[in-house]
Formats: structure tokens, sequence, C-alpha cells
């Protein structure tokens, strides 16, 4: 996978959440939602750790056989506390996978569609998009807290908004996802490792504060971002009911 490349999955986590204070290290069907991620994660990559600023966590971490690395408790950015992170943990890799600590069913296939694209070596970073369906309905794509993504011919990214792109000119609004293919984000990111550190220096951008998507301050400096598609829905859990949500989802797997 990858030309043989080496990848580290580099999994933040912070105790103290606006929505969901202590979220990492809720229980869900008998171990803590962190322990799921790491688990998900550890069986596809080459090494995971978990990036925390509590320790808390970090014990949490490590009582379930787990790696833990302290960061900072100033990062304004998961992008942030993965550079850290990865400087700190003392290994060589060649990319650097920045999974979300609240995503406790991210998917194999969704890992390896991320790592398959680095086998273009013209990709500086990887991220996933899932295929609006018909059925998800018009309310589903204008949603501003979706982003859309364009993409070339070459899977790589054109553009993110949160505006439903491209506009379909001459077709009713509530016709186009009958006549066009529009890509949902799927907010998961990839990096080769020297891109990290460098995507950690750069200053906000005009687009990223216009759609206040970090993403587009990559796009603005010339970063290309290679896109694996996906047709597995993530269940991200920001509050206590998405937590409900997921107990539920695991019994109707019984996982």
């Amino acid at each position: 996978m990858g030309k043989d490349l080496k990848y580290i999955a580099i999994i933040p986590a912070r105790y103290a959440s606006t929505r969901f204070p202590g979220k990492p290290l809720a229980m869900l069907a008998g171990k803590p939602v962190i322990q799921r991620v790491w688990e998900q994660v550890s069986g596809v990559v080459d090494a995971a750790v978990v990036a925390t600023d509590d320790e808390r966590i970090a014990q949490a971490v490590e009582s379930f056989g787990g790696r833990a690395i302290m960061t900072s408790p100033d990062h304004k950015s998961g992008t942030d506390r993965c550079w850290e992170a990865y400087q700190k943990q003392g290994e060589e890799f060649d990319v650097v996978i920045n999974v979300q600590g609240d995503e406790p069913f991210i998917a194999h296939s969704q890992l390896r569609a991320i790592m398959a694209c680095f086998e273009d070596e013209n990709t500086d970073i990887a991220t996933l998009v899932k295929p609006f369906a018909e059925e998800d309905g018009l309310a589903a794509l204008e949603n501003p807290n979706s982003p859309k993504v364009v993409l070339d011919n070459n899977s790589c990214a054109v553009y993110f908004s949160r505006s439903v792109i491209p506009y379909l000119r001459g077709v009713e609004r509530e016709e186009w996802l009958k006549h066009h293919t529009f890509y949902k984000h799927i907010g998961m990111y990839a990096f080769r490792r020297d891109v990290l550190g460098e995507v950690t220096s750069l200053p906000q951008s005009i687009l990223e504060k216009a759609e206040s998507l970090e993403q587009l301050r990559w796009l603005e400096n010339g970063y290309k971002i290679g896109v694996g598609i996906s047709d597995v829905e993530t269940v991200g859990i920001d509050t206590p009911e998405d937590l409900e949500r997921a107990e539920e989802f695991l019994e109707s797997q019984k996982l």
C-alpha cells in the first residue's frame, strides 16, 4: 500500500469539550470511546498513538495497552497537536494520519482509501469524501455544516465549500441530486511527514477565514490534496445523545 510507505495514525483527544466534557473516556458498550478508535486504526497502520493534553486520558490509553503522548493544552487545531505528537513519538514515518478521537466506527476501508492516495507521488495531503445519495435529499446537500468538495480528473480536491458546489445552471435545485454526483467531505486527513510540519506554520488564509475551513489554507498555498472515495457513513460522537445512538448502532451490528 502506498509504495511501501510507513504510516502512523495520531489520534488527538482532548478532555475539555464544550458539548461533551470527558468524551474520550465515555463508555461505549463496555470500552472507552478512545479505546474503540485506537483498536479500529491499530490493525491497519504501522503504528498508532493518542495525542492528549490530559493525564486521565493518557492513563486510560496506557491501561488498555495503547500509547499516549502528552501535548500542549494550547493548540488551536488537531493538526497542530498531531505535529507535536509526531515529533515526540521518536520514530520515522512517511505519512501521518490524523484520526478524530470521537470516531469509534472508523472503517478499515476508509483508512486504506486515504492511504492509497499516496501511491501518487504528487499527493501532499489526503482526505475522504462520500457521494451524496439522491435519497439524502436537498436539505442534507444544502446543510452548511456538511462541506462539499469538487474533484478534478485525478481525484484531487479543486475546492471545498459550505455552499453547494458545483452550481447546476438550468436545473431546478430539487433535481440537482438526480443530475450530478456531489461529494460530502469526511474530515479525516493524512499528511506526508514534512508537509504536516509545513502546514502547521502557515498563517490563516483569506478563503479559510471566509468559509471557516482549515483545508482551504492548504489549497491556497499550493498543496495537492488527494481524495479517497468512501461509501461508509461515519458516526461521530459530539454529544451525549450521539453516544446513545452509537450504543444502539453497536447493538444492531452485534459488535
